[in-house]
């Protein structure tokens, strides 16, 4: 196998032949490291390359795998670990200058899990300062580009760098965190699969908080079956973080190819279909064609609990967000990004009966959403309302970064709210060749669903098997 044909190759293809010997860890390792010091420059995909740590890690995995001691499918694979992870040894800055000395003292659970299934880490990716924006830019550390243009276009946020990363080849998988839109828009801008799961469903324990109520944990890939198996390595009770401690584990691995015949899909048309771009419209629309040609059935469904969550008059991760970086806000609001800095503050005085109240009106919606869904399997959505834009348009000043801000976050806020699970998938391409995305939800911790549904679609289409050409760089 040739060094070019490694690069966009997934978990489910590399898994086998590192498994056989046909691929070493430690040549895709430093394969992988070769293209990063190659396409990095422009990419500004990470933040942090750990090299040594890299390599050392792979000829480790190399001779346990030769001595007979294979771990499973992620076993000598390489990943990276978008910036709010914390990784023993190695500073964890969220973004954001205030942070650069904060030097981890010890690994957070996802990135345990993920060494003891033997992979390799490659390097922290940038995000949005706080992990609190849409959009994808950092004024700081510098915005990650999006791989589909020359001319700098969103890339999509939080999870920027992580994204950008799996879209150009650097990695077959990247580590987010999803409060309001965080794995799925920069997926669907980035043309990848992004999972984002339900709170509870993998420990944040190690991760920089956002939000206690909304912030999830999901990987970025380049297929649907690399989400379902990193999802199935993650879950489970961990002490660290209580809310894991509720969560029934989930098989998303067992019916992942059990296909979508008589299903009950929808498409939810209440709130996501408003305002959106014709060609988004129309990519997300064609796939109920594909659905119904598998055997799902496929109708419309009202969804009044998603009008009404985006009629909450604040926004709790605003609130919580301030809370947790009263500090940051108070004493060093000059070194914080231009745009994030002013943004948390406006949650700092927003008084606490205003904060419960919005608070138990998501609890109520929670529960309520709950008839309205009794007899559907999965909704289909737009991930986004429109698709990458230039960046020059988005942040030429505050109040349009804070359209497209919001712009970027609605379809994908709402799940986060009502606390969905779901799959962003390829679903086509605008004429322009920027990527556009389908958004599969499910019901709180059916995510075994939300894969399946989208592995059918997959399946039935290439669009993960497209990537950008690079040829601008």
């Amino acid at each position: 196998m040739s060094d070019d044909s490694l690069h966009y190759q997934t978990i489910e293809t590399l898994a086998p032949r590192i498994q056989s010997g046909e691929v070493s860890p430690v040549a895709l390792t430093a394969t992988l490291l070769d293209r990063i010091r190659a396409l990095n420059p422009r990419l500004n995909a990470f933040r942090l390359i750990a090299e040594e740590r890299a390599l050392a890690a792979a000829q480790a995995a190399e001779l346990q795998i030769k001595s007979g001691q294979y771990l499973g499918p992620l076993h000598g694979i390489p990943y990276v670990t978008k910036d709010l992870f914390d990784v023993a040894g190695l500073p964890t800055t969220a973004g954001s200058k205030t942070l650069e000395n904060n030097i981890a003292s010890a690994d957070s659970t996802v990135t345990r899990k993920l060494a003891q299934a033997g992979m390799i880490l490659l390097g922290k990716t940038n995000t949005v300062e706080f992990a609190f924006g849409s959009v994808g830019i950092n004024h700081s550390h510098g915005t990650p580009h999006n791989p589909w243009q020359q001319e700098p276009h969103t890339p999509g946020g939080s999870s920027s760098g992580s994204a950008v990363a799996v879209a150009a080849g650097l990695t077959p998988l990247g580590t987010g965190s999803d409060t309001a839109c965080s794995v799925r828009t920069p997926a669907a801008l980035c043309g990848i699969v992004g999972l984002k799961t339900t709170v509870g469903r993998i420990s944040r324990a190690g991760v920089f908080p956002l939000s206690e109520t909304l912030d999830s944990i999901g990987p970025l890939t380049r297929s649907v079956y690399d989400a379902a198996v990193v999802c199935n390595v993650l879950q489970g009770p961990d002490e660290q973080d209580p809310v894991t401690l509720q969560a029934v584990p989930v098989d998303p691995l067992g019916q992942l190819d059990a296909g979508v015949k008589n299903l009950r899909l929808a498409f939810a048309e209440t709130a996501f279909f408003d305002d959106l771009d014709p060609e988004i419209e129309a990519a997300v629309r064609d796939s109920g064609k594909i659905f119904r040609e598998l055997g799902a059935q496929l109708d419309s469904i009202d969804y009044p609990q998603a009008a009404q969550a985006l009629q909450i008059p604040l926004s709790l991760s605003m609130v919580e967000g301030a809370a947790f970086n009263r500090e940051r806000l108070d004493q060093q609001l000059a070194q914080l990004d231009p745009i994030v800095g002013p943004r948390m503050l406006l949650g700092r005085d927003i008084p606490a009966p205003a904060y419960f109240a919005a608070l138990r009106d998501v609890q109520q919606l929670r529960r309520s959403q709950m008839a309205t869904l009794r007899d559907v399997d999965a909704l289909l959505v737009p991930s986004c309302m429109v698709p990458a834009l230039p960046l020059a348009e988005v942040d030429k000043d505050f109040d349009n970064y804070m359209h497209y801000a919001r712009v970027y976050m609605r379809n994908s806020l709402i799940g986060n709210l009502l606390n969905l699970c779901a799959v962003s998938v390829p679903c086509g391409f605008t004429r322009k060749g920027l990527p556009i995305g389908l958004m599969i939800y499910a019901k709180p911790f059916r995510e075994d669903i939300a894969l399946r549904v989208a592995y059918a679609y997959e399946k039935a289409t290439a669009y993960t098997q497209q990537h950008p050409s690079l040829d601008w760089l």
